[in-house]
């Protein structure tokens, strides 16, 4: 089974839209000058937007849990020691190569309640980054160098 995340709203999402919303209706519901009700107006309006737009977790398909994800690029001439180290150990990945190219990204979607990590490479290729790699699965102690 392919293992596939998609974008879902978090608690904090919904909390942070919530209280825009609540908090532009309550300066439009108060007796005050007519700027403070533009103001409550906005808060509404942009609460809205964020309540349609606004999604910062991932899930795993056919799974309730929730992940945080994490990318890093890497130079496309690392990728064979990086294929061998998701394949072992992704603690020997060697940041200090991190940003010195972007032919190579590492995406890491973890979660700290469950203690899971799913790692995956990607290398570029012209317009988009395709996958070269399965999802591996971690303990989240095991990728922290990545999830920094």
């Amino acid at each position: 089974m392919e293992k596939e995340f998609s974008r879902v709203r978090s608690a904090q999402d919904i909390i942070v839209s919530l209280i825009l919303i609540v908090g532009g209706a309550v300066l439009v519901a108060m007796p005050t000058s007519q700027s403070v009700n533009i103001v409550g107006f906005f808060l509404i309006f942009a609460g809205l937007i964020l309540v349609f737009v606004l999604k910062t977790c991932y899930r795993l398909d056919g799974t309730r849990e929730t992940y945080k994800k994490s990318e890093k690029f890497f130079a496309q001439s690392k990728k064979d020691s990086f294929t061998a180290a998701l394949n072992s150990d992704p603690s020997k990945i060697d940041m200090a190569e991190e940003n010195k190219g972007n032919g190579l990204r590492v995406d890491v979607f973890y979660s700290t309640k469950t203690g899971k990590a799913y790692c995956r490479l990607y290398e570029y290729i012209p317009y988009r980054y395709e996958p070269c790699t399965p999802y591996y699965e971690f303990p989240v102690e095991k990728v922290e160098n990545l999830i920094k």
